[in-house]
């Protein structure tokens, strides 16, 4: 009885750590030279269908800035920017941290602070493609955007 508890707790264990390696770990910035758009290293990477993904938008852009972070559907970079501009006309737009409201937009974080940072977690999407994120606070996600590759 103890040696099939004892194993049972030991495959737990162990499935938990491996499900912990697998998660895709990304930290995306703006860039010290252009704080209006990621850094080289920001502009993309690539998960998996299905794997579990966290990533940490880290704030410390030279010039004090708020952003935030879009995950949205393949293709839809302009309709999400165009959706983002038009909040401009919006009073309650930073109070809905610019986020648009959109089929488009899969994940969000709010608005980050200057110095601040902002992890978001969620499972990449079964379907492989190139999904783009953005910052949508006015006037960045022309520059500010790059591509989550999501691959089988």
């Amino acid at each position: 009885m103890i040696r099939t508890l004892l194993t049972a707790a030991c495959s737990l264990v162990l499935a938990a750590g491996l499900h912990a390696e697998d998660a895709k770990e990304v930290t995306l910035k703006p860039d010290n030279a252009n704080p209006l758009a990621y850094d080289a290293a920001s502009k993309t990477f690539t998960v998996k269908a299905g794997q579990k993904v966290k990533i940490t938008l880290e704030n410390k852009a030279t010039i004090p800035q708020p952003h935030n972070l879009l995950i949205c559907k393949p293709g839809s970079l302009q309709k999400v920017g165009a959706a983002a501009n038009a909040m401009l006309t919006d009073p309650q737009a930073l109070a809905k941290d610019y986020i648009p409201e959109s089929p488009e937009v899969l994940h969000h974080t709010k608005l980050v602070q200057p110095g601040q940072t902002a992890v978001l977690e969620f499972t990449a999407p079964a379907e492989a493609g190139d999904y783009v994120y953005l910052c949508t606070f006015p006037g960045h996600w022309m520059l500010m955007n790059g591509t989550m590759k999501v691959e089988k």
